[in-house]
């Protein structure tokens, strides 16, 4: 049994209550419009991502980025990431998409059809090539503490003679401690350690983990050619295996750029957002951090039925608006 069907067991429609009435041993949540969804027992109301804090607040309490390194991080491609500012994670919303995505096909399940974050989603939501080169190269490194030195001017080993991954906290001070003297070399140092930070912390993250892998740091070695890498490819790869991982029963945690996938979700179904209309930003996921933001939350049985109420009111065009959807400025 997935996922999905498992946490769909026990529900079924009544009517007359509103949402968290409870009536006997059951659970009761009423859409505006009056439709109700009642859960017998706990399991349908947990989410299934824990609600904990997910490791991609580190990007949430970085320190103010100093302006001088802005120049370094546009030449890198990363410009536009940097003016993100990071939305909070609506988890229970997370669990009702987890439940919909089949690691067969890599795509959503929805009552209107199939669809799935794509390459262009990536690049207008966070402004990412999705062109160039792929993300790859070595996972071990014979002597780390050399190419610490080499690309970041130190290394976090205090003696270790091997170490595959940099702690958020040491990257934080790389780049936000810088003086008012530092030289050009210094500079290009701290933008390599805030790139990696951002990788680690928002766009790639490993939620079991406060590091970030070693292995991209060689690929920030020249700066100029940073942005000839599809970062938006690797950032799309990485959500899918998470997604994928996810639906396991036993697995309480997801990584993966979980604010993509929620401005996503906002984007192809805004009435899973309680505010709409929202002004167009670029990147796009800047949409929702503004005021008044995303609005109210709902538990996972409420978006659950806001799902299914609007592929079934919306008819073919909750399915243009899913499937379809078309970004400003873009082709229909």
């Amino acid at each position: 049994m997935d996922r999905f069907d498992n946490s769909l067991g026990g529900g079924k429609q009544v009517g007359g209550t509103k949402q968290g009435d409870q009536v006997g041993g059951t659970k009761q949540c009423t859409l505006v419009g009056g439709t109700t969804l009642e859960f017998k027992g706990g399991i349908a109301m947990a989410s299934l991502i824990s609600t904990k804090s997910h490791i991609s607040d580190a990007v949430n309490n970085t320190n103010t980025l100093d302006a001088r390194l802005m120049p370094y991080l546009e030449l890198a491609g990363f410009g536009s990431v940097v003016q993100i500012q990071y939305p909070v994670l609506r988890f229970d919303l997370l669990s009702a998409l987890v439940e919909r995505w089949r690691p067969e096909t890599h795509t959503f399940h929805f009552p209107c059809g199939e669809c799935t974050v794509t390459l262009e989603d990536v690049a207008l939501q966070l402004g990412l090539p999705i062109d160039g080169s792929p993300v790859t190269g070595l996972s071990a490194f014979t002597d780390p503490n050399a190419l610490c030195y080499q690309l970041l001017g130190d290394s976090p080993g205090d003696g270790e003679s091997y170490f595959s991954g940099l702690q958020f906290t040491w990257l934080k001070a790389k780049y936000g401690e810088l003086s008012a003297t530092a030289t050009e070399g210094e500079l290009m140092c701290a933008a390599r350690a805030y790139i990696m930070h951002i990788i680690g912390g928002e766009i790639m993250p490993d939620a079991n983990n406060d590091k970030v892998h070693l292995m991209y740091l060689p690929l920030l070695a020249d700066l100029s050619s940073v942005s000839s890498y599809s970062w938006g490819s690797a950032v799309l790869a990485v959500l899918y295996r998470e997604l994928c991982r996810a639906t396991d029963l036993k697995v309480r945690d997801m990584g993966g750029c979980l604010a993509l996938l929620q401005s996503w979700a906002l984007y192809r179904m805004p009435f899973l957002a309680s505010v709409r209309h929202q002004p167009y930003v670029y990147p796009l996921l800047n949409r929702w951090c503004a005021r008044p933001g995303i609005g109210k939350s709902y538990n996972v049985p409420l978006y659950r039925l806001m799902i299914e109420q609007h592929a079934r009111d919306g008819g073919s065009g909750a399915k243009a608006i899913w499937l379809h959807p078309t970004y400003p400025g873009s082709a229909v």
